[in-house]
């Protein structure tokens, strides 16, 4: 999984944290517990010395009681005390005897060395034994020391440290995450404004004054590349705007002209009215794009007047479809298609602009007829709580994932346009559409049909309970 820089920052303190406290914790223990063991196993040597010297002179001066002695010797301090005399072994108490003794050290002492070893039992117990050689009376001494207490301070200690680094690791983490959050916010705002200029807002800027020192030459270039798109856009809006009005004029002269000829279409020969048709045909597209023009600088301009009203969704889609059949471009012959309404949302209340929304259906219906075979349905159906969806289908071969998001953009045709149907299409319809449903809060997207044509979805949210006509809303009608 790719990690963002925010994740890294934390991740890489948090790893740092930790080898920090591994190194720091493992350096304590080992050294603390060297330097006890240490200090332990020198004040068992010097008592195991001095307690041979006891043996010694015991056994020198006749002493036989071997376990009286040893008892006496071992008397308060802890331990327990093996003696190897005349080839026989001696203990002082039976919580030791010779075998318990490693053997390495005993092969060792017998041998006429001194030594001493530290070791856990097969009960685990840590232990400490010190074996001193007696020669003067032919005897070997051996004292066992438990180091009970000494292995519960280091396993606390252990427990400390690595208790002591988890914190330390959390403690990093939380500093690595407070140190990716307060290096990360300047570009956190640099990424806010530019999500709001994409959504439209380029009037946004990033704050000179408040910038970090180390970003000022990125928050100055960042402002000046929005000035220049702002400028841009805004100068494209405005030719737009000029030449579609320019055109304005010229087109309805031309309009004017091409009427009276038409008046006497009939007394024309065959090819001429043929050219005459072609004329008019080609036209009325020019008024329809320049129109269609003129709302998009509106709209670019944010000049658009949008009048939304409390409406009935079915009868919105019926009304829409019948009125705008009959205003599609040279297409609108036979019948309507029919609407399909959901039972759930007979009465589901919208608000729109019927103007607009009327010209989202024309727009639908003549994509459909142009480049989809014509439509196939029109359904009306609860969408996501609090919506509505209103879909077209076409019995055209589809639009692919590709192509879907690219659809609603300006004078785009599509790969398909050129082979299918009329391709009279001014390439602006669906972005009209697009456009007309964001100022009506609503969205438009595309699917594939069950019959795997086209399919549009225009989503529009539904108003709450309690509309001034009493009809149930999207939660009385589901």
């Amino acid at each position: 999984m790719k990690l963002g820089i925010g994740a890294r920052i934390t991740a890489l303190f948090g790893l740092g944290a930790l080898l920090l406290s591994i190194l720091m914790g493992g350096l304590s223990y080992f050294t603390t517990r060297h330097f006890l063991l240490a200090g332990r196993e020198s004040a068992a040597q010097h008592q195991a010395f001095a307690n041979a010297v006891l043996v010694r002179s015991s056994l020198e001066s006749g002493n036989t009681g071997y376990v009286l002695l040893l008892s006496n010797i071992d008397a308060g301090t802890g331990a327990h005390s093996v003696l190897y005399h005349g080839s026989k072994s001696y203990v002082s108490s039976l919580s030791v005897d010779a075998s318990s003794i490693p053997r390495a050290l005993r092969q060792t002492v017998l041998g006429g060395n001194a030594a001493t070893q530290t070791y856990r039992t097969a009960q685990g117990s840590a232990e400490i034994a010190v074996g001193v050689p007696v020669p003067a009376v032919h005897a070997d001494y051996f004292e066992v020391f438990d180091l009970s207490d000494l292995d519960h301070t280091l396993r606390v200690l252990g427990l400390t440290l690595f208790g002591a680094g988890v914190v330390t690791t959390l403690l990093g983490i939380s500093l690595g995450r407070f140190a990716s959050v307060r290096s990360l916010r300047p570009l956190a705002d640099v990424s806010r404004a530019a999500g709001a200029i994409a959504g439209g807002e380029l009037d946004t800027r990033l704050d000179p004054d408040a910038a970090d020192p180390d970003l000022e030459g990125l928050t100055n270039s960042f402002n000046a590349m929005v000035d220049q798109l702002q400028e841009r856009i805004e100068r494209e809006a405005r030719f737009n705007s000029d030449v579609s009005h320019e055109l304005r004029s010229p087109l309805t002269t031309l309009a004017a002209s091409l009427e009276v000829i038409e008046r006497d279409r009939a007394s024309l020969p065959t090819r001429s009215q043929r050219a005459l048709q072609l004329l008019s045909d080609d036209l009325r597209r020019f008024q329809r794009m320049v129109g269609d023009l003129l709302e998009m600088s509106r709209a670019d301009a944010g000049s658009v007047d949008v009048f939304l009203e409390e409406v009935n969704v079915s009868e919105l889609v019926r009304r829409s479809v019948v009125a705008g059949f009959g205003h599609m471009d040279g297409h609108g012959h036979g019948a309507p298609p029919d609407v399909h309404i959901d039972p759930a949302v007979h009465s589901w209340r919208v608000g729109v602009d019927k103007r607009r929304f009327e010209r989202v259906m024309v727009n639908l219906m003549e994509n459909a007829s142009h480049y989809g075979g014509g439509v196939t349905e029109i359904a009306v159906a609860p969408g996501e709580a609090g919506q509505v969806e209103v879909t077209v289908d076409d019995a055209g071969p589809g639009i692919s994932p590709q192509e879907r998001t690219k659809v609603f953009e300006r004078f785009y045709r599509g790969s398909a346009s050129g082979r299918r149907g009329t391709g009279t299409g001014t390439g602006l319809g669906l972005a009209l559409v697009a456009e007309h449903m964001h100022v009506m809060h609503g969205d438009v997207r595309v699917d594939t049909s069950p019959a795997g044509g086209a399919r549009f979805v225009l989503v529009l949210p539904v108003l709450p309970d309690g509309d001034a006509d009493g009809d149930d809303g999207p939660g009385g009608a589901a």
